[in-house]
């Protein structure tokens, strides 16, 4: 019984670190994006934020993964070092961040910045509902309320993101 209890601990660890990552990705990914190009700067200057933040935010999500399960294993079961289950759930978070910053960034490298700035909303936006949707299905819930609650949740730190861009636009 141990055994299994311990194979779902780590099963919802991997789980918990993808969606959270990915989740985390497209909202932070888009947000910025879009409130960047909402400050009507070039193209280049919101390909070069997206991609650091991507790769920085990837890294620091992965480390931050790694070392909240390795606190949270430490509390609960009185272990000192990491386990494979956190090492591997960090390198979910990781990989699932770096991958799902592609969705929002992608946009800008193929069309022109006004077409992007809804292409990379759009995308991102579909996939935050998707994520909601398969995640629900996954654990046998409903899956268009949770898609619904991640879409409308999701696009609100859009929904920010353009209008701080805006506001702080400042011509020179």
């Amino acid at each position: 019984m141990k055994r299994i209890k311990g194979e779902s601990h780590a099963k919802s660890k991997l789980v918990r670190n993808f969606i959270f990552g990915v989740e985390d990705s497209l909202v932070s990914t888009v947000g910025l994006l879009a409130g960047v190009a909402a400050a009507d700067v070039d193209r280049h200057t919101i390909l070069l934020t997206g991609g650091v933040l991507v790769a920085v935010e990837a890294l620091s999500m992965g480390i931050g993964s790694l070392l909240s399960e390795s606190f949270a294993d430490e509390y609960v079961d009185g272990r000192h070092d990491e386990d494979k289950n956190s090492i591997l759930a960090a390198i979910v978070m990781f990989g699932s961040y770096a991958l799902a910053g592609i969705v929002p960034l992608f946009p800008y490298i193929v069309f022109v910045r006004e077409t992007a700035f809804f292409v990379s909303i759009a995308a991102s936006s579909f996939a935050l509902f998707l994520l909601g949707f398969l995640g629900a299905r996954y654990f046998g819930s409903r899956g268009y309320r949770s898609g619904l609650r991640m879409f409308l949740l999701g696009t609100s730190a859009i929904v920010v993101g353009v209008l701080v861009g805006q506001l702080l636009h400042v011509s020179g």
